[in-house]
């Protein structure tokens, strides 16, 4: 079996959209104090122009293997679909140095903006068998759920919370240069 992987010492210039298919958004979040809780949104874009990023992910497609548990997540205890429908980011351009990348950022989750640091990992770009260039980045950050009004909480019975404050937001996007 071989691996093989690019990896690029700077941003590639030009237009690259995520190809949906091939990229997910999640995030993960300390639960009952010894596992994680994962999640992710289905319906996202993302777009790297002249090496900064932005993106957003529809809140009413956040999935996780609960159904009952994807529909309290949507209301006013977590994202609170309802009233914000899209959790949104920014950055400043890319930085890369040794294949790992890094970015100044904001996200915008139920209408609070907060400054976000963004780390993670570059590869390519690749030519694709149809004639597409083709662009990986693995990105994450980690934010304070409760900065941004997400303040549902209860308590084990040994003391303690179900559910932690800091969240892992996390990007693997494999982006397709416009023409």
């Amino acid at each position: 079996m071989s691996t093989i992987e690019q990896q690029t010492t700077e941003v590639p210039t030009g237009t690259w959209n995520a190809d949906p298919v091939h990229s997910a958004v999640g995030f993960r979040v300390k639960h009952m104090a010894v596992g994680s809780f994962k999640g992710g949104f289905s319906e996202f874009n993302a777009k790297l122009e002249n090496g900064a990023l932005s993106g957003t992910a529809k809140v009413a497609s956040v999935s996780v293997t609960d159904e009952n548990l994807n529909a309290h997540l949507q209301s006013p205890d977590f994202f609170d679909a309802e009233r914000y429908s899209e959790i949104t980011i920014t950055t400043g351009p890319l930085r890369v140095e040794n294949g790992r990348v890094t970015a100044d950022g904001e996200l915008e989750l139920r209408g609070v903006k907060k400054p976000i640091a963004i780390t993670g990992t570059i590869s390519g770009p690749a030519s694709d068998p149809y004639g597409n260039e083709r662009l990986g980045l693995d990105l994450e950050t980690e934010i304070d759920r409760t900065d941004f009004g997400v303040s549902w909480q209860a308590e084990l019975p040994n003391g303690g919370p179900v559910a932690g404050n800091e969240v892992k937001l996390t990007a693997e996007l494999e982006l397709v240069k416009e023409a």
